[in-house]
């Protein structure tokens, strides 16, 4: 009979893998944060709030569009690519922007224009690492042990994507080039990880023409329920629910707690997120996990509105944790199902197209929140939000029940891939 599967950090590869995701990760959102932050800054100094809410909502736009633009050519170049290249050809382009905006802070010259120009840049390189990224995994242990390495590997990313913003804004109290100094060293240090990753085996996929490869992509995610589902209930649940968003704006003229006020309510998510991680790391969901995903964003959705009419700091902190917690359970689930519904020759091309609308549901979430903000006024854009995530939540049970009746994470069995024999 054979022993229990061993745990995905024994393997040498999988350890730099997930080291390197979550340095890259925390890197690239705390460079969210407070590119965000100082938009909002050097707006404000000419112009009124609901004018540099605006200018919120073009930043958003200016990351968003590299990946819209490059989706299906992103998705066939990890499918055909050596994925590992990829990932640290883009880290080295995220280092590149990150030192230039120290070097730009540091001599203050930083200037809107050249905040959005590297809005741009970093939209790029995610759009070739995200899907390089998520496919390389399933790539570095045993098929065995695939389902709990896709759960780590999902804790890392969440854990990094709400612990980064927390750092950026810390840092950014201190002074304003030390958070991209900071995520430099960040981007270098997944570097370094990823350099250490041996060579892996290649995808093989069908003979056809590139361009037919690139949609083969998007029809086996139009065609695949499961998959479809738990994409597009992240993209218009988060695009309505994007309360972070306006963190700069509740931190300035809301609640009135300045640069380091906003590190506390970034860090008020990664609490409620890090604690859901450590407890879903030592009892992982196992049954009715497509449920448990639906209550998750209606809970992110109810707490989204809580802290849209919060003016009391405690409880505007309160309902960033639990919301941080309900976007970990959502993400746990999510990203689990989709990777283990979707075949090793499609994840680069599927991963692509989830990354699309990941950044969708968080780029176009700053941007819709920027603009809403600048009609009809911060608290009732957030608020407004939150309820449509609740609206969007119950909408998708109807419209995807093979999101509520996933019971568990096995995978179809036609899914299932013979074992390989990967190195410790």
């Amino acid at each position: 009979m054979a022993g229990p599967h061993p745990h995905p950090f024994t393997f040498r590869d999988y350890r730099c893998y997930w080291i390197a995701r979550l340095s890259a990760t925390i890197a690239q959102s705390s460079m969210v944060v407070v590119v965000g932050w100082q938009v909002y800054d050097i707006a404000r100094e000419t112009m009124s709030p609901r004018d540099a809410a605006f200018q919120l909502g073009l930043i958003g736009i200016f990351q968003f569009l590299p990946l819209a633009l490059l989706t299906l050519v992103v998705g066939w170049v990890a499918d055909r690519i050596d994925r590992r290249f990829i990932v640290r050809l883009t880290a080295l382009l995220e280092a590149l922007c990150a030192i230039s905006l120290a070097a730009m802070a540091f001599r203050h010259t930083t200037s809107l224009h050249a905040l959005f120009a590297i809005a741009s840049l970093l939209g790029v390189a995610r759009a070739f690492a995200n899907p390089a990224m998520g496919a390389l995994a399933p790539n570095l242990v045993p098929p065995p042990v695939l389902p709990q390495a896709i759960a780590f590997s999902s804790v890392s990313w969440q854990s990094g994507a709400i612990l980064g913003p927390a750092l950026g804004g810390y840092l950014y109290a201190i002074d304003t080039p030390v958070p991209y100094a900071v995520a430099g060293f960040g981007f270098l240090l997944a570097f370094s990880m990823l350099m250490l990753i041996r060579p892996i085996p290649r995808t093989t996929i069908a003979k056809a023409s590139p361009v037919r490869q690139m949609i083969d992509g998007l029809h086996y995610v139009r065609r695949n329920k499961m998959v479809l589902g738990a994409i597009s209930l992240d993209l218009f649940a988060v695009l309505l629910g994007g309360a972070t968003a306006m963190l700069p704006v509740y931190a300035r003229d809301i609640l009135h707690v300045g640069a380091s006020g906003l590190g506390h309510l970034r860090a008020a998510p990664a609490v409620g997120s890090t604690l859901t991680a450590i407890f879903l790391g030592f009892r992982p969901l196992r049954n009715h996990v497509g449920i448990k995903m639906l209550v998750a964003v209606c809970l992110f959705g109810a707490m989204t509105i809580l802290f849209g009419l919060s003016t009391w700091m405690p409880l505007s902190l309160l309902a960033l944790a639990i919301l941080g917690s309900a976007d970990m359970v959502s993400v746990f689930v999510r990203q689990s199902l989709i990777q283990l519904y979707t075949p090793n020759e499609m994840r680069g091309r599927v991963g692509a197209v989830s990354s699309l609308f990941i950044s969708g549901s968080n780029e176009l979430g700053e941007a819709e929140s920027g603009f809403v903000a600048a009609l009809i006024g911060p608290v009732a854009a957030v608020v407004a939000g939150g309820i449509g995530a609740i609206g969007i939540t119950l909408l998708w049970s109807r419209l995807f029940p093979e999101l509520r009746r996933a019971k568990t994470f096995a995978p179809p069995a036609h899914l299932v891939q013979p074992a390989e024999e990967t190195r410790p």
